[in-house]
């Protein structure tokens, strides 16, 4: 009667020691073209491409990412400068008008609310390139090119943000609406001291996705900017390829590493939200 269950625990093992070595694989499989960038980064500058025989360099050299930031041909600190003044504005501004828009559409009664999300919702399936010129025109007519308008306007709402958020504040308790108003709390209050101090996970979630999205973005800058005092990173990382990647590659990717780094950081800080956010925005429908 002992033998099965003891069976039974050995299969467990098993199957989980498979499970860890599989992840462990995959895990190696991903993390291996960035390991390739970092070490390729700190070879001689003006070095070929790195074979795999000769992948670890001789002598490290750490002066390639001083270069690259002190570079006067391509103002890497100003691009970084534009980046993250457009960060943190697109991040707090799509904080607080998807938050509110989205509850609105959580916790208030008007008419017309669900076909009017059902739109927003609608939007999530337009590709955005197909939404970039009429986006440049109206930019264009308001005199904002190549400005911090154009890059931080579009970016503070989005479909998704009033969904994820929407969902999240439907799992709170209505009793918490219903004591609030006998206390004498508007509608603003409570969103403001109530629902925003129980969305942490909801709100960090909403954070990370729209600052990696604001950070990696390319052809929104490319496209509304002009001069290179207003270009960001990632157009930055474009200029300097045309400049010197070309037959630069530790160099190419120094600048790569140094653009990366911030999304990699958010996500290690943030990534306990991912799924916690997620799974409480799908309790309820």
């Amino acid at each position: 009667m002992s033998a099965k269950p003891h069976g039974r625990g050995q299969n467990l093992v098993w199957r989980n020691a498979v499970s860890y070595a599989l992840m462990s694989i995959l895990g190696l499989l991903m993390v291996t073209p960035f390991l390739w960038m970092v070490v390729t980064s700190l070879h001689p500058s003006q070095g070929a491409l790195p074979d795999p025989s000769n992948w670890i360099p001789r002598q490290w050299h750490w002066e390639n990412y001083r270069t690259v930031v002190t570079m006067p041909e391509t103002p890497f600190l100003r691009f970084l400068m534009n980046t993250v003044i457009v960060c943190v504005s697109v991040v707090l501004g799509s904080l607080l008008f998807c938050s509110m828009a989205a509850y609105g559409f959580a916790r208030t009664e008007f008419r017309g609310r669900d076909t009017l999300f059902y739109m927003f919702l609608a939007t999530m399936m337009v590709p955005g390139a197909v939404t970039m010129i009429p986006v440049f025109l109206i930019i264009r007519y308001l005199g904002w090119l190549d400005t911090y308008y154009a890059l931080i306007v579009p970016g503070l709402s989005g479909a998704f943000g009033i969904f994820l958020l929407r969902q999240f504040f439907m799992t709170l308790p209505r009793e918490l609406d219903d004591a609030a108003h006998l206390d004498g709390c508007s509608d603003w209050a409570i969103y403001w001291r109530i629902a925003l101090p129980l969305s942490g996970p909801a709100l960090a979630t909403l954070a990370a996705f729209t600052f990696i999205g604001a950070w990696t973005d390319f052809f929104g800058p490319l496209l509304y900017t002009s001069s290179t005092k207003m270009r960001t990173l990632e157009v930055g990382l474009s200029v300097f390829k045309d400049a010197f990647g070309a037959t630069n590659w530790p160099l190419q990717m120094t600048a790569a590493v140094i653009v990366l780094i911030p999304c990699l950081l958010i996500f290690m800080f943030t990534q306990r939200f991912f799924v916690k956010g997620i799974a409480m925005t799908g309790l309820k429908g």
